[in-house]
């Protein structure tokens, strides 16, 4: 079944590959570094939260809603300006990172919000009467009481970017996505599409047994 698997072939699977990998550490570490300042930002501004601030809260909010009830694909197409504006080109590997970026940084801010809440009060509260400043609350209580809770919501983002970066590959984004349309698809080669299926697939498992041994290492502590 693949015999059709060229050494020029194969050269493309590899290339591929490593392109989806590029694309999804990238946006997913520069998703992280918005999205988990935001996550924490929409904690403190919560009902309850040291910085209680309701209104902010929700125009904030209503923006991450916005943007992360908004399809990827349609993203992917609405924010093409932006995308020449910062790569100088609307296809490839570099401008996919664009739109996958900010599709990560609200679904991560959200996350983190969510592992934030399970933080007791009892601890941010006692950490209050010894004076603790709110960045020492941040830094000395949330961030280290929440943080398997925010690994694991990182690992189910990097999970959902390399879905969004097979999407990416149906409008020349690169990838393996882009590898099982062109030649999967368009040129009826359906083992190349299996291949691209079962490299994804272990990719994710690769992702998610990686997140949850490091989650489990943090819990132990």
């Amino acid at each position: 079944m693949f015999a059709s698997f060229t050494d020029a072939l194969l050269d493309l699977f590899a290339t591929s590959l490593w392109e989806t990998i590029v694309m999804v550490g990238i946006s997913g570490f520069v998703g992280a570094l918005i999205g988990i300042p935001l996550g924490v930002f929409l904690r403190l501004t919560d009902q309850g939260g040291v910085l209680q601030n309701l209104a902010v809260n929700r125009i904030v909010g209503g923006v991450v809603n916005a943007v992360r009830s908004t399809p990827f694909i349609i993203l992917l197409v609405a924010i093409i300006p932006l995308t020449r504006l910062i790569t100088g080109s609307s296809i490839g590997t570099a401008a996919a990172i664009v739109p996958l970026t900010i599709a990560a940084a609200p679904f991560v801010a959200r996350l983190v919000e969510t592992a934030l809440r399970e933080v007791d009060n009892g601890l941010i509260e006692a950490a209050q009467a010894m004076g603790a400043s709110t960045s020492q609350i941040v830094w000395k209580v949330l961030l280290p009481e929440a943080m398997p809770g925010i690994v694991a919501g990182l690992t189910i983002s990097l999970v959902s970017l390399t879905g969004f970066s097979a999407m990416a590959g149906a409008v020349g984004g690169g990838g393996l996505g882009d590898l099982g349309i062109r030649y999967g698809y368009q040129r009826f080669l359906p083992e190349v599409m299996l291949a691209v299926v079962i490299v994804l697939i272990l990719f994710v498992q690769l992702l998610q047994s990686g997140g949850d041994w490091l989650v489990r290492r943090l819990s132990h502590k």
